[in-house]
């Protein structure tokens, strides 16, 4: 390769909904004997499921397929109601979802339940989107296109209120094009006043926009079936940039690539991708960072995972000859700790 130097863009990588869900299944991959079930992927990235498939978690896309009483985990993309009351049903499970997935389901169950019809922009088939969809069925109609908006004609002549409501993952020019011409269709639609779109991933856009017209070409790290990965390198074509690649890891890499390379990486995707990516492109004058925000968000664990670890701090507490349950916080610390470093634990174990 010729490359001359990398632009590396921040923020990138894992945000804070992910950071939740894999710091949270390594909890569960501790406390309980293999197997951990996992309904989906936990998030979608090939390199993190693989680390946890190494662990002995068993992803499944049904319910039905764990045994009763097995540990189980929804994963961050939000389930459908039905299935969270099922897993429920079944045993013990633990709830990863991302708090602004949450948000979204909560918006679906309120504006269905006042009598409104809901727009809701997103990708057939995407996890987050069959499980928010699943929330008001009778009440939802999926936009992918600006046709699927011209073909709700009918709905626009009515009297009936109309929401909007979206994917939190998509591109925010894709979001943008298709909120402008459901809004010239239904002048009275109701929105909510934040944005359904994830921070992180409007941030990861920004900071890529900011460089990918300057490159000569764009690295973007993560996995096919990540929506955000996806929007990352449609951002990159759109912002000019002739050459874009979207690669798993740094055995992927073109290997004629020259120049000014510009590198990001989806919201899944570890760092330690993105020091290999760099590694293995090995830039003449290095690595220069190009930073839009600065991000501090954090989620804490899910309640459940909690609860289910002051109960173990109390068994364990009593089996030594303790008095009971400790005032220490039993994830004491979690802020501090990063899910990199949770996955390098992992693959230091399996070593």
């Amino acid at each position: 390769m010729g490359v001359d130097r990398v632009i590396l863009a921040e923020p990138r990588g894992f945000c804070a909904g992910v950071e939740k869900a894999i710091k949270a299944l390594a909890w569960m991959v501790r406390i309980f004997e293999p197997p951990v079930y996992c309904y989906h992927e936990i998030v979608h990235n090939r390199f993190v499921v693989d680390q946890f498939k190494a662990q002995g978690v068993r992803f499944v896309d049904d319910v039905a397929e764990v045994p009763p009483g097995a540990p189980l985990m929804l994963s961050a993309h939000g389930s459908a109601p039905e299935v969270v009351a099922m897993a429920r049903a079944r045993g013990t499970v633990i709830d990863a979802v991302c708090p602004l997935v949450t948000k979204v389901h909560h918006e679906m169950k309120v504006r269905s339940e006042k009598g409104y019809t809901v727009l809701y922009v997103g990708h057939a088939g995407h996890e987050e989107a069959v499980g928010t969809m699943a929330v008001a069925p009778q009440a939802v109609h999926l936009i992918e296109r600006t046709s699927d908006i011209d073909a709700l004609a009918e709905l626009a002549r009515s009297n009936e209120p109309v929401a909007l409501l979206a994917q939190t993952t998509l591109s925010h020019d894709e979001w943008r094009h298709l909120m402008e011409h459901a809004k010239d269709q239904f002048p009275d639609l109701w929105m909510p006043n934040r944005s359904d779109l994830c921070f992180a991933t409007t941030n990861r856009q920004a900071a890529l926009k900011s460089i990918a017209s300057s490159a000569d070409a764009v690295i973007v790290i993560g996995s096919a079936n990540s929506s955000n990965t996806v929007a990352l390198a449609d951002v990159a074509t759109r912002s000019g940039c002739s050459q874009v690649f979207r690669v798993n890891d740094a055995s992927e890499l073109p290997s004629d690539l020259q120049g000014t390379v510009a590198v990001t990486a989806g919201a899944s995707a570890p760092e330690s991708l993105v020091a290999a990516v760099i590694d293995r492109l090995k830039p003449e004058h290095g690595v220069t960072v190009a930073s839009v925000t600065t991000e501090d968000e954090y989620f804490p664990p899910p309640p459940e995972l909690r609860e289910l670890l002051r109960g173990l701090g109390l068994a364990v507490s009593l089996l030594h000859g303790g008095h009971g349950a400790s005032d220490r916080d039993p994830i004491d610390g979690d802020r501090n700790r990063s899910a990199a470093t949770v996955l390098q634990s992992l693959a230091t174990a399996v070593a």
